[in-house]
């Protein structure tokens, strides 16, 4: 009879135990679905989303801050002339920042590619279409260079960039003489470098045709990352090497193209410096570097590589772009308007730590 109750008072004391599990997880399964957390699952799913929403914000506050002159065709185009070199820039950054690496030297590459098709172009004679041409080729060459250090001889792509960084600029220096080519000599001896520099106007907006390549650059792009296996072996490189390798991707190779693709965007950024500018100057973007990066890290691209879409860095450059221009036209000083954009990195960062940690 002992026996007996015992063995009853045990087989209640288990169901208690269930029962108190089931709760538990039940409480868990409520803490998971809570606000906060579907939110961290959405923006998780959705990395674009979180620059669209700065930036929608950000433009619904400068026109009030700012005012109706914010809001006027001429501003806002400006605002698109002033971000599309680093836009570019931003497009080359985000591919090689998507495989978890990093790249210092794509302002270096920019502007050396510059230099060369102007001295090209400019003092050797050589027709402009081909000192073009020349420029595209270094800029894959430039990029290449980079892949192959990091691919074959395994360096850290940090450590890569920041030496041919110094190459590079150490090149463009030497070619240029540390002077600049004006755009006077340019006029008269290769016109079409300018191209991009050329604008028309919409309903009272300044449209240049450097604006409309960066949104090409990044639609292009978008599409092959998107809608193509190159795409899907970059991102996978990105999220886990070793595990992408072990799959059957050929790591080695889709790294050296993509560092070759972000050498050819970059020569396209110098060829758009030159209109952008109006002269080619061996000074010019020396913060190119910093600024790519600023975009790709406010468009919600993590640094960590493997996340992130490419059009976040567009949205991010044109944040940083809508930020610069508000509070300019608020009559802010120069030196907090870097204050501002400092901590929209910060944040930025902040908000990729915690969209990577949302939980199951």
């Amino acid at each position: 009879m002992s026996d007996a109750t015992d063995k009853a008072s045990e087989g209640q004391s288990f169901e208690q135990n269930l029962d108190q599990s089931a709760k538990e997880v039940a409480q868990f399964k409520v803490k998971n679905t809570s606000l906060l957390n579907r939110i961290q699952h959405l923006l998780h799913n959705n990395p674009t989303l979180v620059p669209v929403i700065v930036l929608v914000i950000s433009l619904i506050a400068f026109g009030f801050i700012a005012g109706s002159k914010f809001f006027s065709a001429f501003n806002l185009s400006l605002i698109l002339q002033q971000v599309s070199i680093i836009g570019i820039l931003a497009a080359a950054q985000s591919l090689i920042i998507i495989t978890a690496g990093i790249d210092l030297s794509v302002a270096a590459i920019m502007v050396l590619m510059s230099v060369v098709m102007g001295n090209l172009a400019v003092f050797m004679g050589v027709p402009s279409g081909l000192a073009i041409l020349t420029g595209m080729a270094g800029g894959v060459g430039a990029g290449l260079m980079n892949g192959w250090f990091i691919t074959k001889i395994k360096l850290p792509p940090f450590i890569t960039t920041l030496g041919t960084w110094s190459i590079f600029y150490a090149l463009l220096l030497w070619l240029s003489g540390a002077q600049s080519i004006r755009g006077q000599d340019i006029d008269a001896n290769a016109s079409f470098l300018k191209f991009f520099g050329q604008s028309f106007n919409i309903g009272g907006a300044r449209i240049t045709f450097s604006a409309i390549l960066m949104v090409l650059v990044f639609v292009v792009l978008w599409y092959m990352l998107n809608k193509t296996a190159w795409g899907r072996h970059v991102y996978a490189i990105g999220d886990d090497k070793e595990a992408a390798e072990m799959s059957g991707i050929r790591t080695d190779r889709t790294l050296l193209s993509v560092y070759g693709l972000a050498g050819l965007v970059c020569a396209f950024a110098g060829w758009a410096s030159i209109g952008r500018v109006g002269s080619i100057s061996p000074q010019s973007f020396y913060e190119g570097n910093l600024d790519s990066i600023t975009a790709v890290v406010i468009g919600g691209i993590s640094l960590f590589g493997g996340r992130g879409s490419i059009m976040g860095a567009l949205f991010g450059a044109l944040i940083v772009g809508v930020f610069r221009s508000g509070l300019r036209l608020s009559g802010v000083d120069v030196l907090w308007q870097v204050f501002a954009i400092g901590w929209l990195i910060i944040i930025a960062v902040a908000i990729d730590q915690w969209i990577r940690r949302v939980s199951a």
